[in-house]
């Protein structure tokens, strides 16, 4: 089926607010599409300033008490909530399929990695540690213990409605944060579903609001040019992510920003071709290549480009394509029209640059935001598809020659998020790693996403990082007391 009767429960459309399903405050609504067909799925409660203020009200009144909850009782409902997260996995996976359109088996797979992030903080909760010691000068003591920043505000992007929320959610509240959270308008049902599985968990009212609006601005300016907001947490595009931080600058809010990437995939001639090619397709193809990690520039070694760009070619033209819901189908459709188009520009401007289209290239369906797996040979220098992040299901495959032009061609972008290195040379494994400016490198590997791993970027691709112990860091601060 494609709509919500798919589903076995009920999927919130208010806001979520004070630990209940709320109206906006203007009565105002907006449709969700179904990405796959271009029909509405539902019309969800549309916040606006006055709802943001009111939830920041929420947060602050719950911010003390959440704050003074024992570590051991927060982990305890982190983990009840990753318990119901795992047990209601077929809404969860068929709703992420029905509102952002990607095949059913990559949402199950998106329900188990954005659970585990639950459970990961729910073991963190209880490690946040501080320290003693005696000063050096023998003048006194040392003591360093962290707190809680305080109310925050998360900012999340409909690619993996998810594990989004829950890499944000759940290192917040095992902090003891309270958090406010806008999901991208495209996708808000999954973190919706997930605010009441929250609430159940025991979640008190106030610690957590969900507030999809259809204008962002409108919703968090006021709540960023607000002196009781302290934090701000955001996922999304580079352009984007400047203007939140000039706005966050104002009051000196924390600021974690997760951005834009444009991740290389470098093939050195010593690679095992066969693990390329299949490491290829999990980073160009994961999450229909929307994803801000997913390969964009294929690398490949002259001396290995023709039997790479043969193989990936293969695979990827055999991939099945069509709605995310049905067996078998390995390609869902792209987000909207405009992405769609987007990916159509990048791709129409490559082959008038002399790219050659080895498979795909167009649109695809009368019905929906489909486009064809693509992979392009030849890409020149000058195509605006090796500087801009495509979003999409497009390889864009362009040659070097020696080690230290792949070096040099992978760092060759603003971004530095993601990267992709093949080579079965240990020491050429490690020199490159090392000299790639990006801050995850893979080695070997097409999906390097870790809930126990640092996630993030150096250059234009963001401040601070997610999951892994360093994960809950970013939502606490240092205080040093001096004792005599």
């Amino acid at each position: 089926m494609s709509d919500l009767t798919a589903l076995s429960t009920d999927v919130p459309t208010e806001l979520w607010l004070a630990g209940k399903q709320v109206p906006a405050d203007s009565g105002g609504r907006f449709p969700v599409r179904n990405p796959a067909t271009g029909e509405v799925l539902t019309e969800i409660a549309d916040a606006r300033a006055a709802d943001g203020l009111r939830a920041l009200d929420e947060a602050v009144r719950a911010q003390p008490g959440w704050a003074a909850t024992p570590a051991r009782e927060r982990a305890e409902i982190l983990r009840s909530a990753w318990e119901s997260v795992i047990r209601a996995a077929d809404d969860f996976a068929m709703l992420m399929t029905l509102e952002m359109g990607k095949p059913l088996a990559e949402s199950h797979g998106e329900v188990a990695y954005g659970a585990e992030f639950l459970r990961w903080f729910a073991e963190e909760a209880v490690r946040i540690n501080g320290r003693y010691t005696h000063s050096p000068s023998g003048k006194g003591r040392i003591l360093v213990t962290k707190q809680p920043v305080g109310p925050t505000l998360a900012i999340t992007p409909w690619n993996f409605p998810l594990a989004m929320a829950t890499r944000k959610i759940a290192p917040a509240l095992a902090a003891g944060c309270t958090m406010i959270v806008k999901p991208a308008g495209e996708t808000p049902l999954t973190m919706l579903l997930l605010g009441r599985v929250l609430a159940e968990a025991g979640v008190p009212a106030g610690v957590l609001s969900i507030l999809p609006t259809s204008d962002s601005a409108g919703l968090t300016d006021p709540l960023l040019a607000d002196g009781r907001l302290r934090k701000i947490t955001f996922t999304g595009s580079t352009g984007v992510g400047k203007m939140l931080q000039a706005k966050a600058a104002e009051n000196m809010l924390r600021s974690s920003m997760e951005l834009g990437g444009n991740a290389p995939f470098v093939v050195f001639d010593d690679a095992d071709i066969d693990a390329a090619v299949e490491g290829a397709m999990l980073a160009k193809m994961r999450n229909l290549g929307e994803a801000c990690t997913a390969a964009n520039r294929f690398h490949i070694d002259n001396r290995v480009r023709a039997e790479f760009t043969t193989r990936l070619t293969e695979r990827m033209r055999s991939l099945e394509m069509g709605p995310g819901h049905v067996p078998g189908v390995q390609v869902g459709p792209l987000i909207t029209e405009k992405q769609r188009n987007s990916v159509a520009e990048l791709v129409d401007d490559a082959v008038a640059k002399g790219a050659v289209v080895a498979t795909g290239g167009a649109r695809a369906g009368d019905v929906g935001y489909y486009y064809e797996p693509t992979v392009l040979a030849d890409v020149p220098p000058n195509a605006r598809i090796l500087r801009e992040e495509v979003f999409g299901p497009v390889a864009a495959i362009i040659g070097f020659d020696g080690e230290q032009a792949g070096i040099d061609a992978a760092n060759d972008t603003e971004f530095g998020l993601a990267a992709y290195v093949y080579t079965t040379n240990l020491e050429r494994a490690l020199r490159v790693a090392e000299a790639v400016e990006s801050g995850m490198v893979g080695v070997n590997r097409g999906v390097i996403s870790d809930v126990a791993a640092p996630f993030g970027g150096v250059k234009e691709s963001g401040l601070g990082r997610e999951a892994g112990c360093e994960g809950i860091e970013e939502y606490l601060e240092t205080k040093y007391i001096a004792l005599p």
